[in-house]
This record gives C-alpha cells, sequence and structure tokens, in this order.
C-alpha cells in the first residue's frame, strides 16, 4: 500500500511538471516505444535467463524507494523513461519479455549491459561482453516481433507509430565501458564511435521505416563523473579533473561521441525532412543537476559518491557491489545523485527527466 501512495505521489508531481513545462497542453501520443540498455530497462534483463535473474536489479535494494520491490530497474525507483511517460500521461512502459504485459500503450526493449553493436564486433577485438548482451539489433528484431502481433498490416502498423514517440536509447555506452574497464587505450575506443553511431542510425531508419515519425535520440553521460570511472581511474594529478572534480579526459570522449553523434542526426534529418528527430541531451540534463545539486537538495558533499555501496572515496567497490550481502544504502537517497556508483537515484533522474521535457516537449508537441 505504501509503494502504491508513493507512485501516485510521483504521478501526481510528474502530472504537474508537464502542466507548467506545456501550459496544460497534452501532447499527441498515443504510445512510447523504447530502446537502450540500463538507463532504460524496466525489467527485461532480470527476465533474459538465469543470469539475468542473478544480477543486482533482481533484489532488494533496487526498486525499494517507489515499488518497495526489485522490479529489475537499476535504480532505487523509477527512471527517466517512466517520468517521460507520465508526462505524456501514458502508463509505466512494461517490459517487452513479459509476455503477460500490456502493450497497448507501447513496450520497452531495453536490456541493461546492451550495446549498440553486436558482440562480434567486440569479439574480434578482444572485448569481452556479457553473454547476456541484446544489442541493438536484437532489440529491433524484437521490435519487428512486436509489431507483428499487435498489426494486421504494415499500413496498420504505420498508423500506430504515427501516434508514437520512440526513444532511441540511451544507447553505445556498454559499448565504450567494456572497453575502457578491460585496459583499451583511448585511441582505440574512439575509433569505435563511427561504428557505434552507425549502429544507432540503422536502427532509427528502421523504425522511420515503420512508420515512427517523432524520435528521440539520446547522447552518452559524462562518464567522466561517475563513481565508477572515478574509481578505476582516480590519480592524485589535480589537472585530469575539471572544476566539478570530474575527470576531464573521459568527458571529452563523452562530447566527441555525443558530437559525431549529433552530426549523423543532421544528415538523417536531410534523408527524412518529414520526420522529426531530436537530440536528447543526456550530457548536459546531468551536467546540470550536478551543477545545481545543493538548489535541487542534493548533499552537495557527497555529488559524486554512491548512495548504495561502500568504500573508498566515491562510495564505490566494484568487489562489494550494491545488492551485495553487507553493502549499506544511505539513509537518504533521495539527497544522492548516484545510486549504485553506475545508475542514478530515482531523484536525480527525476531532475533530468524534467530538464529534457522543457527542451524537448516544444519541439515534439
Amino acid at each position: 500500500m505504501v509503494s502504491v501512495l508513493l507512485l501516485f505521489v510521483v504521478i501526481l508531481s510528474s502530472s504537474c511538471m508537464l502542466s507548467s513545462a506545456q501550459d496544460h497542453r497534452v501532447c499527441p501520443f498515443q504510445s512510447l516505444y523504447n530502446f537502450g540498455d540500463s538507463i532504460s530497462d524496466v525489467g527485461n534483463l532480470i527476465r533474459l535467463g538465469p543470469a539475468g535473474a542473478r544480477t543486482s536489479a533482481a533484489r532488494l535494494p533496487y526498486g525499494e524507494t517507489t515499488f518497495g520491490r526489485p522490479t529489475g530497474r537499476s535504480s532505487n525507483g523509477l527512471l527517466m523513461i517512466d517520468y517521460i511517460a507520465m508526462a505524456l500521461r501514458l502508463p509505466l512502459l512494461n517490459p517487452y519479455l513479459n509476455p503477460y504485459a500490456t502493450v497497448d500503450h507501447g513496450v520497452n526493449f531495453a536490456v541493461a549491459g546492451s550495446t549498440a553493436l553486436d558482440s562480434s564486433f567486440f569479439r574480434a577485438r578482444n572485448v569481452r561482453v556479457p553473454v547476456s548482451n541484446s544489442p541493438l539489433s536484437t532489440q529491433i528484431n524484437w521490435f519487428r516481433n512486436h509489431l507483428n502481433r499487435v498489426c494486421h498490416n504494415p499500413t496498420e502498423c504505420a498508423n500506430r507509430l504515427e501516434h508514437a514517440l520512440v526513444f532511441m536509447g540511451e544507447i553505445g555506452g556498454n559499448d565504450y565501458n567494456n572497453a575502457f574497464f578491460q585496459g583499451k587505450s583511448m585511441e582505440e575506443i574512439r575509433s569505435y564511435v563511427p561504428s557505434v553511431v552507425q549502429a544507432i542510425m540503422n536502427a532509427v531508419r528502421e523504425v522511420i521505416h515503420a512508420g515512427a515519425v517523432r524520435i528521440v535520440v539520446p547522447g552518452n553521460f559524462p562518464i567522466g563523473c561517475i563513481p565508477i570511472y572515478l574509481s578505476a581511474f582516480q590519480t592524485g594529478d589535480p589537472r585530469v579533473y575539471d572544476d566539478m572534480k570530474c575527470l576531464s579526459g573521459l568527458n571529452g570522449f563523452a562530447r566527441y561521441h555525443n558530437d559525431y553523434l549529433q552530426g549523423a542526426l543532421a544528415e538523417l534529418r536531410r534523408e527524412f525532412p518529414n520526420v522529426v528527430i531530436l537530440y536528447g541531451d543526456y550530457y548536459n540534463a546531468f551536467e546540470s543537476v550536478l551543477r545545481r545539486a545543493p538548489a535541487l537538495g542534493f548533499d552537495g558533499a557527497n555529488t559524486l559518491k554512491a548512495c548504495c555501496g561502500v568504500g573508498g572515496s566515491y562510495n564505490f567497490n566494484s568487489n562489494r557491489m550494491c545488492g551485495s550481502p553487507g553493502v549499506p544504502v544511505c539513509p537518504n537517497p533521495a539527497r544522492r545523485i548516484h545510486w549504485d556508483g553506475i545508475h542514478l537515484t530515482q531523484e536525480a533522474y527525476r531532475h533530468m527527466a524534467e530538464w529534457l521535457l522543457g527542451d524537448l516537449l516544444p519541439k515534439i508537441c
């Protein structure tokens, strides 16, 4: 009962946020489709065989703040895609791999740990990826299967997608994460960017050909501000940190990916002039939250520390992750930006979603 009440309060809050952003107009969307990784997975990985069922997001304290139980979301509660759904007056999306879920208002195909590129790309470069990897090509196949189930013909599918909003990501972060944490050089990983972006563009073309006319393609986070990176590449040299105490070189890499992605999106708009293709600026949305942290109610002394974790300068230890026995949770997650050292808290995602909605809604409603 408590978790249901909390969810109602969150939905009411998001409704107020939308009304303010749109002057009480409601976006004309009947459904929402989402592809991506753990930033927006609402329960696919935990349904993806025994390995998925053993992941940390399948057990408490994940989900405890709003749901009172784990749902497969890599946070203590809601994700950005949840807030976006609520802002559009749509139900929370169900995971594609739940065969009994309602799909009338869209589907979430995102899987935690997924890459934009197929696993074969990484095997050829001696980079290990999880056996549960469900890359963008797999998620697009699920999308096709979904349409085949709910539509009688391509025209019906196109009519359905004409009234839908599609989020293509965030995806691509794990293509780089796996390589960085396996010791690949910055130079080599930068060489992956064109292939990663091309995979994303191919997926966007696929949904456009199916009938989608409004698509958001998010960029990458400033990864140099994430505790797992800050811990792995920690150094005593102050010159490698920026004014927010994030790792400048890694943030520069994220901007390189984002710039390349935006260039590709510009070309795609020329290719499809009648389709609204928007860039989702997750980088600046996150940076805005970090810079305004105290004003938003976050603990200014712990903006780069994980809430659920233990040890080190950033309360993160890759050998004792959130969800492991004996790993504590901070007393008030709503005062923290980072949840487990890799993902954000519900409260941080809420503020990021608010920033994004303010940027995107005027262009798509």
